[in-house]
């Protein structure tokens, strides 16, 4: 079964994304892979979300029996690993620029386009530090666009924790919000607009001073660009980050 372990103390379903164990000996047909397994598990997740995937649904795609599955995955729990794997991909490749902020902001950009070709992919709960091939990959180059700071490695990894996890919600958020939309059948403008109007209705310049005020700007009424909250946030960061490296000289 897959549940096996080996030295590594991976599963053998992470140990098989590694390279490190080759596929059953016996039990499915040739046919069947643990990569298959993972596309065919994508698929679903891309047309029809991530609360359609099980490992009967799976099986079905592929044509085998749901046991099969489990002679490469032991669980759910395993597939939805490899999923965030699969769906993230690897880096983009290239040596990061020499300034950390720059390289630091292109490597957030670039997790953001990764995590929004696969918005079901923030879903997955996270449930343990990164051990698939490409979530290693990216954390390595996130590190490595911090090699020219004065920042110890624990902090490295710190700042890396806070950008991804900033990334991760904003790109949770903005698809939560495009998929409201896209179920009221309005478009974001007008849905900004009409949500402007009920707090107009619903608050006074009395018990709610600071709405009200940011209510009569107008800034409620009409959304911003899709990357002005992404940017925002991300800049507000990293002034943080360079405020702290430049405290120390």
């Amino acid at each position: 079964m897959a549940t096996e372990e080996s030295g590594t103390g991976l599963p053998s379903s992470i140990e098989a994304a590694w390279g490190l164990r080759e596929r059953p000996g016996k039990g499915p047909r040739p046919g069947l892979t643990l990569g298959r397994i993972v596309d065919a598990a994508v698929g679903i997740a891309s047309a029809d979300g991530l609360g359609a995937v099980s490992m009967s649904r799976v099986a079905a795609e592929l044509g085998v029996s749901t046991m099969s599955l489990y002679r490469y995955v032991s669980a759910k729990d395993e597939l939805l690993t490899l999923m965030e794997d699969a769906a993230y991909g690897p880096p983009p490749p290239g040596e990061p620029a020499e300034d950390w902020r720059t390289g630091f902001t292109g490597w957030a950009r670039a997790l953001r386009t990764a995590m929004a070709r696969h918005p079901w992919v923030v879903n997955i709960p996270i449930s343990a530090p990164p051990s698939t091939p490409n979530s290693v990959a990216w954390m390595e180059l996130g590190l490595a666009c911090l090699r020219r700071s004065n920042l110890c490695e624990g902090e490295k990894v710190s700042v890396l924790m806070l950008v991804s996890g900033f990334v991760r919600n904003e790109v949770r958020m903005t698809f939560d919000l495009l998929a409201a939309h896209r179920r009221s059948g309005q478009s974001i403008e007008s849905s900004m607009a009409a949500w402007a109007r009920l707090l107009e209705k619903l608050t006074d310049a009395e018990r709610f001073p600071a709405v009200t005020a940011a209510l009569r700007t107008g800034e409620f009424d009409t959304p911003g660009g899709p990357d002005d909250e992404f940017v925002f946030g991300l800049e507000r960061i990293l002034d943080g980050v360079e405020a702290l490296i430049s405290s120390r000289g």
